[in-house]
């Protein structure tokens, strides 16, 4: 099976591209940056990047709710709050780039945890079997 073109699912979801700009612009309040050219504007947007802006946009109104929030979000996981030029610098950034580095970096934190867990287990086991190597040794000095 296929999968089914970009105009498939607009047309599926939405009906017409003319409703998802839309439901685009409804969603951008308060999270967009005009950085579409006015002469064309969003109706001359391919129909595959309007889908991912949809969804970029319909899953930070949803977990952040505005874009202060999600840069917000952005600096806590770099552990830079106060760095105000970094916040200056991300203010200047379209949603999806936010976004995509809310997402990287939150990858990021979890594969770190993942390996210091394994690494302490690793050194938890080790430790056991230095524990084991020397009763063993105790136990045979012992019965010489």
């Amino acid at each position: 099976m296929s999968a089914k073109s970009p105009l498939a699912l607009v047309k599926e979801k939405f009906g017409d591209k003319s409703k998802l700009v839309e439901a685009i612009r409804s969603l951008a309040e308060g999270l967009w940056i005009a950085r579409v050219n006015e002469s064309k504007g969003l109706e001359h947007v391919s129909n595959a990047k309007l889908l991912r802006l949809h969804a970029t946009f319909s899953e930070v109104k949803e977990r952040f709710g505005t874009r202060d929030k999600l840069i917000e979000a952005v600096l806590e996981q770099q552990s830079r709050v106060k760095d105000a030029g970094l916040r200056s610098k991300l203010e200047l950034w379209p949603v999806p780039r936010l976004y995509d580095t809310y997402r990287s970096a939150s990858k990021r934190l979890r594969d770190e945890k993942a390996k210091g867990a394994a690494a302490l287990k690793t050194a938890s086991a080790s430790h056991e079997k230095g524990e084991k190597k020397k009763s063993i040794k105790k136990k045979t000095a012992a019965t010489r």
